[in-house]
């Protein structure tokens, strides 16, 4: 069955004792510079979800302080995490109905073995325009060549200090200079830019910001720095936290004439730019300022879970009904029931770190 396209109503029929609304197309919008998009993937709100991220693994070979408890997680059983095929089979679904980027994350990603014939496959898939990775950095010297050549388009690498004893507190694991020796050569290979993340944690790395800054004057860098958000596990509290507008205070005592860069509508960093620097840099305000009215995301997680918001702790298995031998359409009835469910906005930074949720490892960060 074709998506539906341009603007829908909802029904409600009945499932199995839950009620799933069904859409039924109406007339596209008259603004002819509004494409049309699926229903399934558009809220409420009206926002439209043309960005899917998926975790290939819980896994991971780094236990950074913010991302996962110091004794680690309860890993799922194999089992019970998606397969290849079922990874492949949603990504052609989400696409088919508009999804145009597709991030792959973790755990760390790279260590799945099967991670280069995903992204070959992923490319495949008509409409699809980005293939990502967010990855610690790790593996990703020694894989670049072959994420190279099955047409990756983005790299995101986590790196929270660049002081390598202060790596390893963060990160509780040893691997600074593998983590620097990749992204110098994705810069190398040719990946412009190379997205550097790194959470800013008060009394930790926020010493640092002027240093990462500097790191985008030669390189073509995007250095972006996230507030620190509260997970499961993760020991979040409100002193700890370092503001978007005290860390541009303190870049701009530095550099006081720094610009602010235009960025896409649904782009979750504010962006700014020294003048005369290759790269420039960017602020995840997620708790301080946060971006949920332009909101274009969507999440799996590694076994399969629909999760319409970060922050929040309703999710729905697809996992489970591709298993029980459900139809696209089917699916798409349920992935645009969780999607019509999707709030305003999320509860706040102090609401949030009430809340049970997943630690980011399980979430896919």
């Amino acid at each position: 069955m074709a998506s539906p396209t341009g603007m829908c109503c909802r029904l409600f029929e009945r499932h199995n004792s839950l009620f799933f609304p069904v859409y039924l197309p109406q007339e596209r919008l008259k603004d002819d510079n509004i494409l049309p998009f699926s229903a399934f993937l558009t809220d409420s709100f009206g926002r439209r979800h043309n960005y899917l991220r998926i975790s290939l693994t819980e896994k991971c070979n780094l236990r950074c302080q913010y991302c996962m408890p110091e004794e680690g997680v309860k890993l799922t059983p194999r089992g019970q995490l998606l397969s290849t095929s079922e990874v492949l089979t949603l990504a052609r679904l989400f696409v088919r109905e508009g999804v145009d980027k597709i991030r792959l994350t973790g755990g760390e990603p790279l260590i799945r073995p099967d991670v280069l014939d995903i992204i070959t496959e992923l490319k495949k898939l008509e409409g699809l325009k980005t293939v990502a990775v967010t990855t610690n950095g790790l593996n990703l010297s020694r894989l670049l060549p072959k994420l190279k050549e099955t047409g990756l388009d983005l790299i995101n690498i986590s790196l929270d200090s660049l002081v390598p004893a202060k790596f390893e507190f963060i990160v509780r694991r040893k691997g600074f200079h593998k983590v620097m020796e990749g992204i110098d050569k994705a810069v190398e290979v040719g990946y412009n830019p190379v997205k550097i993340n790194c959470v800013v944690m008060r009394g930790l790395n926020e010493d640092e910001l002027l240093d990462f800054v500097s790191l985008t004057e030669t390189k073509p860098l995007e250095v972006r720095f996230i507030e620190y958000m509260p997970f499961d596990g993760n020991k979040w509290n409100f002193k700890k936290m370092v503001s978007y507008q005290e860390m541009l205070d303190r870049i701009r005592q530095q550099w006081p004439k720094l610009e602010r860069v235009q960025a896409g509508p649904a782009d979750t960093a504010k962006m700014f730019k020294v003048p005369g620097f290759s790269g420039q840099l960017g602020f995840i305000t997620s708790m301080s300022d946060h971006f949920c009215g332009s909101c274009n995301r969507l999440r799996i997680t590694a076994d399969g879970n629909l999760k319409v918001c970060l922050f929040g702790n309703s999710e729905v298995s697809l996992r489970d009904a591709l298993r029980s031998g459900a139809s696209d359409e089917e699916l798409l009835q349920i992935i645009g029931a969780a999607v019509g469910r999707k709030k305003k906005q999320h509860a706040g930074m102090f609401s949030i770190s009430q809340r049970k949720n997943r630690p980011m490892i399980l979430i896919g960060g």
